[in-house]
């Protein structure tokens, strides 16, 4: 337990001194909700009178996405790039005690995500239903599983500076087709197809819906349900510590 809890310590420490992570995990979800929320130039979707009301699951689905893939992803693919994940791998510390430190590190900053920006959408005037929070946590660990195999997948294949520009240019893709901040009814039909059946729109239907109106569309729930068994089993089977 001692060398779990020392490699935890040290991963949020480490997190907590990368600028570069806390704008993507921290940053650009808080600007987009307080910019958006206050300007009236994004469409809403039908049912919804506020922006706010949209924009905050919206955001805590973006937060995920944020630690669980770019924040994971990227520090990691330069660990094994580096050559740290062979040394950790035969220090006393060993393998699956490496796999949980980092686990629970994106969980515990996904918890500190959650809370500063739940906090800041109450203060801009959310609302959401106490019923749905079950459903959304259970949206969450499984958009968290299915991101992060994701960025493990990527992290344990690619070289470091691949893992950078992929991790990025993948979260921008999905940023702008997930429905996060544009509803996927707005978008093109061929483009709202595709992006239901990757993990980050299924992930924001799902906190949308429960902490919406309390509808959630069944698809949701298969498409990041089959991303979240997928991606950790691929990133187990390719991942290479060195």
């Amino acid at each position: 337990m001692r060398p779990f809890l020392s490699q935890l310590r040290t991963e949020l420490a480490l997190s907590s001194r990368q600028g570069e992570q806390l704008l993507v995990s921290i940053g650009i979800p808080l600007l987009i909700l307080v910019f958006f929320s206050s300007v009236d130039v994004l469409p809403l979707p039908d049912g919804v009178d506020e922006p706010i009301d949209f924009l905050a699951p919206g955001v805590l689905a973006l937060a995920i996405m944020s630690t669980s893939l770019v924040s994971l992803g990227i520090g990691t693919g330069f660990e094994r790039a580096y050559g740290v994940l062979k040394r950790l791998g035969s220090s006393p510390l060993g393998r699956p005690r490496w796999v949980a430190a980092k686990i629970a590190t994106v969980l515990v900053i996904e918890v500190a995500q959650w809370v500063l920006l739940i906090g800041v959408s109450v203060a801009l005037g959310w609302s959401p239903p106490a019923s749905g929070w079950a459903a959304a946590l259970l949206g969450a660990l499984l958009g968290t599983a299915a991101f992060g195999g994701l960025g493990l997948v990527m992290a344990g294949t690619l070289p470091g500076l691949a893992t950078l520009a992929g991790a990025n240019a993948l979260y921008l893709v999905l940023l702008l087709t997930g429905g996060m901040v544009i509803p996927l009814d707005e978008l093109p039909t061929a483009v709202a197809t595709v992006a239901k059946a990757l993990p980050a729109a299924p992930l924001a239907e799902i906190l949308t819906g429960s902490l919406g109106d309390g509808s959630v569309a069944g698809w949701a729930w298969v498409s990041l349900g089959i991303w979240a068994v997928a991606a950790p089993i691929a990133a187990a089977a390719w991942f290479r510590w060195e």
